[in-house]
């Protein structure tokens, strides 16, 4: 569905699409501009000054939000013995091994975030196909293949968001719902931000974040002054 209608014009109608503002200020007119009946997501898009095509500047990574992504997120879990335990007792939606690649080659996707323990990962490959391009496949550079399962589940629970640079150049990312109000997706977003500059790769040349832009799922882009944001990362 397209950003169109009465109530994307009215919404654009109070965005400056010239005017970078300070970040509390853009996310408020984010949530104000969140006009659909149903509860928005509210996503940033954070262009960075790298060549994506050179693989010692790709920038990815995790960070847990401090006030979580505003919904259940469903969590499986590829592990066995005292770990299956592990994960289940930590709140784990599914846990199994060669059930779950059963049913994920059945066609269930029902979860968000998947999980694996380092001996699962024969397992978890035969499901490679299909968790890999949905962004699901358990992954240690973001933490997902660990043997500390228990804290792992909690944290993605709560709200871990992974990102990764596109091949533009851009990590796109939810920061949370609108019904989450702009206090806490303000604290979401800095916690990215700061991540994010954190993860900047030591080649890199020049200004490092060129641009940063939030909106609702069905409103329009709001920018941000990334200088300003960029000096109010503590």
């Amino acid at each position: 569905m397209g950003k169109s209608g009465k109530r994307y014009r009215a919404s654009k109608a109070k965005v400056d699409s010239l005017t970078k503002l300070p970040v509390d200020q853009a996310v408020k007119l984010a949530v104000e501009t969140a006009t659909a009946k149903f509860d928005e997501n509210i996503d940033v898009a954070i262009r960075l000054g790298i060549d994506p095509k050179q693989s010692d500047q790709q920038v990815r990574g995790a960070v847990s939000l401090p006030h979580g992504l505003g919904k259940n997120v469903r969590v499986i879990v590829f592990a066995k013995g005292p770990k299956e335990a592990e994960a289940k007792d930590a709140g784990a939606d599914f846990v199994g091994a060669d059930d779950l690649v059963e049913k994920i080659n059945g066609g269930w996707l029902d979860f968000d975030k998947a999980i694996a323990t380092p001996d699962m990962m024969g397992t978890v490959s035969k499901v490679a196909k299909i968790l890999g391009p949905r962004g699901l496949m358990p992954n240690p550079k973001v933490g997902t293949v660990t043997m500390n399962v228990g804290d792992t589940v909690k944290a993605e629970k709560r709200g871990k968001l992974d990102f990764r640079v596109d091949k533009a150049g851009i990590i796109h990312a939810g920061i949370g719902k609108r019904s989450m109000g702009a206090d806490k997706l303000k604290d979401n977003f800095m916690a990215l931000l700061g991540a994010v500059v954190k993860a900047k790769p030591a080649s890199a040349k020049g200004i490092y974040l060129q641009g940063i832009t939030v909106s609702s799922t069905m409103g329009p882009g709001v920018r941000i002054d990334a200088l300003q944001a960029a000096d109010s990362i503590a």
